[in-house]
């Protein structure tokens, strides 16, 4: 495993910087974990109470990632970081703007439950829970991924968007089978469709923290490149 170690400063205050810096992501990034289990356990239960304290919590999802942003620009203002340390602090700036992204996505799930739109079919339902399970495992490695700066990790975990792609397109075969027997619940079918788009790009958005993360441990840009190549680099690493 290749990581990108803190550079050693003159002030020792630097380092705790950073070190508190990367630490506020990561508990950014439990904040908006814990969001997506309590939508899931929400939708599982049917508990509108849950769901709309996932929706009230993003709040604080969007006050961490502005703090955690102004924090990164007096670093940079401050400190003119250079090489790793620069790269670290851009790393930790666009991270920040995908998590807040992801936990907008998931208050739109949540929303489901507290309009009573969840799914009648028990197959769509236990399909959909089944999508936001992998998702959440894929966020968890996307995160550890960043603690720990593995760029094998970053790879592996990149990977498994695959399958989740390959389960929500099978999803939405079923569901548009079901809304042509059933056209009178359209507008229904809709809201279904959008939550289940939305979970879909959390796990488009972990993809992203690991493309970052690979750049952060390798120096190299990650960012549109082909699965075919980033499997090769994970081949190598092997």
């Amino acid at each position: 495993m290749q990581q990108v170690a803190f550079n050693t400063h003159i002030s020792g205050r630097f380092n705790t910087e950073l070190e508190n810096l990367r630490n506020s992501v990561l508990t950014m990034g439990g904040e908006v974990e814990q969001q997506l289990v309590d939508t899931l356990k929400a939708i599982q239960l049917n508990h509108p109470g849950l769901a709309e304290k996932v929706i009230v919590n993003d709040l604080k999802i969007n006050s961490m990632e502005m703090q955690i942003d102004k924090e990164c620009l007096r670093i940079i203002a401050k400190r003119h970081p250079t090489a790793s340390d620069l790269r670290l602090v851009m790393t930790i700036s666009k991270v920040i703007t995908d998590i807040e992204r992801m936990g907008d996505e998931i208050e739109r799930i949540a929303r489901l439950v507290t309009k009573q739109k969840l799914p009648s079919s028990a197959s769509v339902k236990s399909s959909m829970l089944l999508i936001g399970e992998r998702v959440a495992d894929m966020m968890r490695g996307t995160f550890d991924a960043f603690a720990r700066q593995d760029e094998k990790a970053a790879l592996e975990v990149y990977e498994q968007d695959t399958r989740i792609d390959s389960e929500y397109k099978k999803l939405l075969t079923f569901i548009a089978s079901e809304m042509e027997k059933n056209t009178e619940s359209m507008q229904d079918w809709l809201e279904i469709l959008w939550a289940l788009r939305s979970l879909e790009r959390v796990g488009d958005r972990c993809k992203n923290i690991c493309e970052y993360v690979i750049s952060l441990a390798s120096g190299e840009d990650a960012r549109h490149t082909s699965l075919e190549n980033l499997m090769q680099k994970l081949d190598n690493l092997s």
